[in-house]
C-alpha cells in the first residue's frame, strides 16, 4: 500500500516539475502567449511556482523566471522524492520463504 503511494507521489512530483520546466522553456523561447496551450501551460506553471515568484531579483526577465521557477521545480522533485522514500521505508519487507 505505502509502496504504491510512494510511486504516485514520486510520479506527481515529476509531473509538476515537468509542467514548470515546460513553462520556462516556452517563455524563454518566446512562444506565443495568446495560444491556448501555451497560455494553459504558463498559467499552470505560474500557479505551481507561485511561492517562488521573485525569490531572486534578476534584471533580465527570462533569466529571473528560469532561476526562480527552476528552483521551484527542483524543490518539488526533492521534496516529492524525499516523501516517497519515507513512505517506501515504512513498507514492511517480506522475507523469502526457504524451501
Amino acid at each position: 500500500m505505502a509502496l504504491g503511494l510512494a510511486r504516485i507521489i514520486r510520479s506527481l512530483a515529476g509531473l509538476i516539475a515537468l509542467v514548470i520546466v515546460a513553462a520556462i522553456v516556452l517563455f524563454v523561447l518566446g512562444a506565443n502567449q495568446s495560444n491556448g496551450i501555451v497560455s494553459a501551460i504558463h498559467d499552470a506553471g505560474a500557479w505551481l511556482a507561485g511561492p517562488f515568484k521573485n525569490l531572486f531579483s534578476i534584471h533580465n526577465a527570462k533569466v529571473a523566471m528560469a532561476v526562480n521557477w527552476g528552483l521551484a521545480a527542483l524543490v518539488y522533485l526533492i521534496v516529492g522524492h524525499f516523501i516517497a522514500s519515507l513512505l517506501a521505508r515504512m513498507t514492511p519487507r517480506r522475507r523469502p520463504v526457504a524451501v
